[in-house]
C-alpha cells in the first residue's frame, strides 16, 4: 500500500498562532530613535562642546587674574604692598598699611562729634625689633625710641624714608575692638609670626 504524501499546509502560521505573546521577551535590539539624544552625538559635536568648555575655563581664569592697577581700585593686599613707601624695606621689616588721616572735633555744649573727611595714604608699620633702622638713619631720636618702647608701641610712617621729611609716628595696636574679619567662626588663623609688632 502506498502511503499518502504529507499534507501541504504552512506550518509557520500554526506555530505563530500557538505561541503565547505575553511571554515573549522584548527584542534586545532597540531602535536608534529610542536612545537619548546625548548618545547620538558624533565626534565633531563632542569636540565642539569640549572646545567651548575649555574656552570658558580659560576665559574665567583670565578674568579672575585681571591685574587692575587703577589707584581707585584696591583689589588685593598685593596692590597695597606695592603702594607702600619703600616697599622692599616695609615687607622685610614690617607690614604695609592703609593710613587714614582725619581730625575729630568734640563740642561739649551741646555735645556733638564732628569728623573731617579722611585722607587715605599708603604707609608702613615696623616691627618693634626693627626700630634701630630708623634710629641709624637719624629719622628718630633715642628719646623718641625710648618713649615709644616704654608704652609698648611701635613706629609707623608715610612718605619715603629717602625723602627729607617722612611722617613717622609712634603708634599702638588697638586690640580692644578686635578684628571681626579675622575672628569669624571657622576662619583660618593667621601665622603667629606675622602679627607680632
Amino acid at each position: 500500500m502506498k502511503r499518502r504524501p504529507p499534507a501541504s499546509y504552512d506550518r509557520s502560521y500554526d506555530t505563530d498562532y500557538d505561541r503565547d505573546r505575553a511571554y515573549e521577551r522584548p527584542s534586545s535590539r532597540s531602535t536608534p530613535a529610542s536612545k537619548g539624544s546625548f548618545f547620538n552625538m558624533n565626534y565633531g559635536t563632542l569636540a565642539l562642546l569640549g572646545g567651548v568648555l575649555i574656552l570658558g575655563i580659560a576665559l574665567g581664569i583670565i578674568l579672575s587674574l585681571n591685574n587692575n592697577n587703577d589707584p581707585k581700585n584696591v583689589t588685593s593686599s598685593i596692590v597695597i604692598d606695592r603702594s607702600a613707601p619703600n616697599p622692599e624695606f616695609c615687607q622685610q621689616y614690617g607690614a604695609s598699611a592703609i593710613v587714614t588721616d582725619m581730625r575729630v572735633f568734640v563740642t561739649l555744649n551741646p555735645f556733638k562729634v564732628f569728623v573731617t573727611q579722611p585722607k587715605m595714604k599708603p604707609g608702613c608699620v615696623l616691627r618693634t625689633n626693627n626700630w634701630g633702622l630708623l634710629e641709624n638713619q637719624k629719622l628718630v631720636s633715642h628719646e623718641q625710641v625710648a618713649d615709644c618702647k616704654n608704652r609698648m608701641n611701635t613706629f609707623g610712617f608715610t612718605g619715603s624714608l629717602d625723602s627729607q621729611s617722612p611722617d613717622i609716628s609712634c603708634i599702638y595696636p588697638n586690640d580692644e575692638a578686635g578684628n571681626l574679619f579675622v575672628n569669624k567662626p571657622g576662619a583660618v588663623e593667621p601665622a603667629k609670626g606675622t602679627e607680632n609688632f
